[in-house]
């Protein structure tokens, strides 16, 4: 007989590239990892995948985690050059989390994405970015102090407004709610399909979700994972990411069970 117990749900993490020597590295940082557990969900960190891979590895999934990273998105995605040439980018990632990001949400798979992965939906589904929020006239420097401790780069920076009606209202009940801001890119142009969530104080989108998408979806830009366990808006984010991806288990776990085993023969 099949087990009654449910597994626990699978989510994907997709890494990103390194080279601190002469050899490259898949890496996901820890507190992304770290949150998946806290919404009640086994980890699964993915590297580069081709398009077979990726369909492989989704019929695995009952949810997508995408993480933030020192590295942005590069601009040719979305029609620029390089506007700085110092700041870290990601080619590997770009070239597959892009298309998956597509391949997530028409699953229906529940997704929530985290400054990088909120920035590569919005460019995944057809919106820009400003390279650099700071210089842009009446928006403010949304980067973390350099050289800080983490605590303090992590710390509470500015308000968000929530936007009526929205997944975030339904979540938090809040209307307005103090984030860490750690970002050089923001949204610029936000893609068709997508509703905002919350904006910071100078007006830059700071979280979205997309509208037509079948599955729970936020995307937000600041750092909910950054001592989650501590942190109630964090938590109510995770809750709801781990209720989702628990449903989608729920949901279609029957259809991937292969036939009872046939008794061994006794003769």
């Amino acid at each position: 007989m099949h087990s009654t117990l449910a597994p626990r749900p699978v989510v994907l993490v997709p890494a990103c590239n390194r080279t601190p020597g002469q050899h490259p590295y898949h890496v996901a940082g820890q507190k992304y990892v770290d949150a998946v557990r806290l919404a009640g969900a086994l980890p699964l960190v993915v590297p580069g995948l081709d398009e077979a891979d990726a369909e492989a590895a989704l019929d695995l999934a009952q949810g997508v985690l995408l993480t933030g990273s020192p590295s942005n998105v590069h601009p040719a995605h979305f029609g620029q050059a390089v506007h700085d040439t110092s700041l870290p980018l990601d080619p590997a990632r770009d070239v597959w989390v892009l298309p998956f990001v597509r391949r997530v949400l028409a699953r229906g798979l529940p997704l929530l994405a985290i400054c990088r992965g909120m920035q590569e939906v919005n460019v995944a589904l057809g919106g820009t970015l400003h390279q650099a929020v700071q210089e842009q006239p009446g928006l403010a420097d949304h980067r973390a102090p350099e050289g800080r401790p983490a605590a303090e780069q992590y710390a509470p920076s500015h308000s968000l407004q929530v936007q009526p009606g929205g997944v975030l209202e339904q979540l938090l009940g809040a209307v307005r709610i103090e984030v860490n801001s750690l970002h050089g890119q923001g949204v610029d142009r936000l893609a068709p399909g997508l509703r905002v969530e919350a904006v910071a104080p100078d007006g830059l989108v700071e979280a979205f979700s997309v509208i037509d998408a079948p599955g729970f979806n936020l995307c937000v830009q600041w750092h909910p994972e950054w001592q989650a366990a501590t942190n109630p808006v964090s938590m109510a984010l995770l809750r709801a990411f781990g209720s989702a991806v628990r449903q989608y288990r729920d949901q279609y776990r029957d259809r991937v069970r292969g036939p009872l085993p046939s008794p061994a023969s006794t003769a």
